[in-house]
């Protein structure tokens, strides 16, 4: 596997060439590393028997996590009634928003519909979990619908907390040098065209990540590293600083992957201030305050992609499913056990995706590995047995360092490395293959994760 460049002027040209089409058909099997590690050799096996079961399970969510889970329940058991709770009718792709943000994908590329996934026979209500009252078995919706259930799968995702930066809204979003990735599809295309506009004008870009727990911790890194090179293309970095502000001492969790970051950073000029967290922002005079352990810190900027702070959403932060004590409870994120997403003290509750208050596992990658964990215990459950399954804290980011070129970086609870490639793809290595994995080969794979399938 070859390691040259593609032509500067397209990002994906050559892909006519036999030697691109042969990558292209081997990363259509296996590439999608971030979401499956290699399959065993392909064999006949029998399908087990579904389990008969007269259970009624509710899934309080329909992104990654709930479609993933009702999609393998349903094809599991036989007779159980699987009720998808969730509101919003699209479905986003969301580990295409930065490629979005970037100007590689339209919005259109990650917007579809939940419909689209459910599977036959599950019945999906269009309102919001409002609370959850696990002592009673019930939840009750926002339309003040109550719902009995023998298991519930948690899997509302998480809150985007705006409103924790003092003068920000997304309305800011699009405006004045003012971008924010995770909004949403429409703010990611805004983001866009306001950092298409500061690579062809320059100036100070400001980046960082919020001090609470986030969905894709790597995207932050992701959207410094694609910005360089936008400004290198256009003739501008000579005329711009990037400042990475930093939550703590470190640029990712990872310790090895943070130093990886760190040496890039600092071939690349990008500056990194630690100890910074974002608390408020000024959009008329284009100045950004961070907490720091000294007192206050301003910064002037002329682009700035801002990270809100992340929590669980309140219905789970205000019950009784949430943590206690500890790191997690602050931000309400649900208690449960990191090998099996069993609530604690519910053994009838899980908690799956972003909800879920376990070191990693806020990425898509997560959720491939969580849902059958999950999965098998419930099943377990209905049959009075026990599972051996265990979840070990898969979590895989594939980083963006330049346009062209990422890296695999695939870790667990214990901040191992855990490449799914060894010898193959080096995970701290910038590779051609890892950028087209990411930009081509993921979301086929992860459609199928919510079929079920992957």
């Amino acid at each position: 596997m070859t390691n040259e460049a593609p032509p500067r002027d397209g990002l994906i040209a050559g892909l006519d060439s036999p030697l691109s089409r042969r990558r292209m058909l081997a990363l259509s099997g296996a590439g999608a590393a971030t979401l499956m590690v290699p399959s065993a050799p392909a064999r006949a096996v029998e399908a087990p028997p579904k389990v008969a079961t007269k259970a009624h399970i509710v899934i309080a969510g329909a992104g990654a996590a709930g479609l993933a889970a009702a999609a393998r329940l349903a094809e599991r058991l036989d007779g159980a009634t699987i009720t998808v709770i969730d509101r919003r009718k699209e479905h986003y792709y969301q580990p295409g928003f930065t490629l979005v943000a970037a100007g590689l994908k339209p919005q259109g590329y990650v917007v579809s519909t939940t419909a689209d996934y459910l599977p036959r026979g599950v019945t999906l209500i269009e309102e919001q979990v409002a609370e959850f009252d696990p002592v009673a078995n019930k939840v009750v919706t926002d339309q003040g619908r109550a719902i009995r259930y023998d298991f519930l799968m948690v899997a509302t995702g998480l809150h985007l907390d705006y409103a924790a930066i003092e003068g920000m809204n997304t309305d800011l979003i699009g405006k004045d040098g003012l971008g924010s990735v995770y909004a949403g599809p429409a703010a990611a295309v805004v983001t866009w065209k306001e950092m298409a506009r500061f690579a062809e004008t320059g100036g100070v870009g400001l980046f960082g990540r919020p001090a609470t727990e986030m969905k894709c911790a790597g995207a932050p890194l992701k959207y410094t590293f694609i910005t360089d090179d936008y400004l290198r293309r256009h003739g501008m970095r000579g005329k711009s600083e990037l400042v990475y502000t930093a939550q703590n001492k470190g640029l990712f969790s990872v310790p090895i992957v943070s130093e990886k970051v760190r040496m890039l950073f600092r071939d690349r000029q990008v500056k990194v201030a630690y100890d910074h967290v974002m608390t408020a922002i000024d959009p008329g005079r284009k100045i950004a305050t961070y907490k720091t352990p000294t007192g206050t810190a301003e910064f002037k900027y002329d682009f700035i992609n801002v990270v809100p702070p992340m929590r669980a959403p309140a219905a789970v932060r205000n019950s009784p499913l949430r943590w206690q004590e500890g790191v997690w409870a602050g931000d309400g994120w649900m208690e449960v056990e990191k090998p099996t997403l069993r609530h604690k003290r519910f053994p009838n509750v899980f908690g799956i995706g972003d909800v879920a208050g376990v070191p990693k596992g806020k990425t898509a990658a997560s959720v491939k590995w969580q849902v059958p964990v999950a999965v098998d215990h419930l099943i377990a459950g209905i049959q009075g047995t026990t599972s051996a399954s265990v979840y070990d804290g898969y979590t895989s980011c594939p980083l963006i360092t330049r346009l062209g070129r990422a890296m695999l970086v695939e870790f667990d609870y214990e901040d191992n490395l855990v490449p799914s490639f060894p010898g193959v793809i080096a995970p701290l290595e910038e590779l051609w293959v890892t950028w087209v994995m990411k930009t081509m080969a993921l979301k086929p794979t992860y459609v199928s994760m919510l079929r079920g399938q992957a």
